[in-house]
């Protein structure tokens, strides 16, 4: 077989007459693919797909409705609620303007008072005319716990009021209240006695400079006023009496409560947080004396009697404790001493029992 590096033109010199024919008949072919091959510039250009779009809104080309609705998210929660004032507080736009009007009186006229009062009078002093003031209060506290048929409290409550009156000099020394004869002094009225036989509180009120009440409160807190003008007459039905009373009264009260008050102005909602206080209070006094179980306190009353500054400190106790806690389970071992495998080096060996092998050599 002849080699085919030795074929070529240059090598074998000029083709026979018979190859030439054989080059002729090939080249044509190979002229005919180059031209099949398309030349980039004479691609065809493709075909275009129109599209048809509008400029209308697109909800004008939507199906019929229904056809693409989304489905429901069965895990959503709804929550739902009433809108507007509570039940027991249906004149709360009143109440909340007389407040305010309350708050300014307070912080112009009533609060200077009795700041003047705690401490341009002595102690003694000023506890004496509040002593006055509660031993007024002790015939109606005695004919309420009658009518609520509390006979031992009745009785002594006439007790208290007959050595306060006599052997404390009007009332101005508790001396019933002493370690030595232990009365302590209960406050009762007629609105205890109207809650006491069922009668509901009914709307919460707001009075201006008198304060928080309610409907049943207000009238029960004018039959305990007027019970002693009315029964025994004068001096308790003239101006001499009932105005010194009230003033005292008042700026006893306003000094007594002076850190509560504070605490409530510095909550977020001073009005809200002062009625549901009220309501509270008065509930459990009803329940109490029914000898039945109080309802539950609204969390503002523990932030109102102990401080936002005791709070704190217990949660910041309780937080360090639970850290303690957390701390001590983590330092705790994992694998108890008697949970441990035993340790190889503590075995005893017998020297009897070990066999020793010695190889053999031959």
């Amino acid at each position: 077989m002849a080699n085919p590096l030795l074929m070529g033109p240059l090598l074998a010199g000029p083709a026979p007459v018979n190859a030439a024919f054989e080059v002729s008949a090939v080249a044509p072919v190979e002229v005919a693919t180059r031209l099949e091959t398309a030349r980039p510039w004479e691609r065809q250009a493709p075909d275009i797909l129109a599209l048809d779009w509008s400029l209308m809104p697109a909800q004008e080309n939507e199906g019929p409705p229904g056809e693409d609705e989304p489905e429901e998210d069965e895990t959503e929660i709804v929550v739902e609620g009433k809108v507007g004032p509570v039940d027991r507080d249906p004149m709360v736009a009143v109440n909340e303007a007389s407040f305010r009007i309350t708050q300014q009186v307070d912080a112009v006229f009533v609060e200077p008072l009795a700041d003047g009062y705690r401490s341009g009078l002595p102690g003694p002093l000023r506890d004496g005319l509040g002593n006055v003031v509660r031993n007024l209060r002790e015939p109606a506290n005695f004919l309420n716990f009658l009518l609520q048929g509390k006979i031992g409290k009745a009785a002594e409550t006439l007790v208290r009021f007959s050595i306060n009156s006599t052997l404390g000099l009007g009332g101005l020394i508790d001396i019933a209240e002493k370690p030595g004869i232990g009365l302590p002094y209960r406050p009762n009225g007629f609105g205890n006695t109207l809650g006491f036989y069922g009668v509901g509180g009914g709307p919460y009120l707001y009075v201006p400079v008198a304060g928080a009440t309610n409907v049943r409160d207000l009238i029960g807190n004018t039959l305990d006023q007027a019970l002693l003008p009315f029964v025994v007459g004068k001096p308790f039905d003239t101006p001499e009496y009932g105005i010194p009373l009230f003033v005292v009264t008042n700026l006893d009260s306003r000094v007594a409560l002076d850190e509560e008050i504070e605490r409530l102005n510095d909550t977020v909602d001073p009005y809200g947080a002062r009625r549901d206080i009220y309501l509270y209070r008065r509930a459990r006094d009803i329940a109490l004396l029914k000898g039945e179980e109080p309802p539950e306190p609204p969390a503002i009353l523990r932030e109102i009697e102990l401080g936002l500054d005791v709070i704190e400190a217990e949660a910041d106790a309780e937080y360090e404790a639970q850290l303690d806690e957390e701390s001590a389970s983590e330092d705790e071992p994992t694998v108890q001493p008697s949970d441990a495998p035993p340790i190889a080096g503590e075995t005893t060996l017998d020297a009897g029992q070990l066999a020793i092998t010695v190889p053999s050599t031959r």
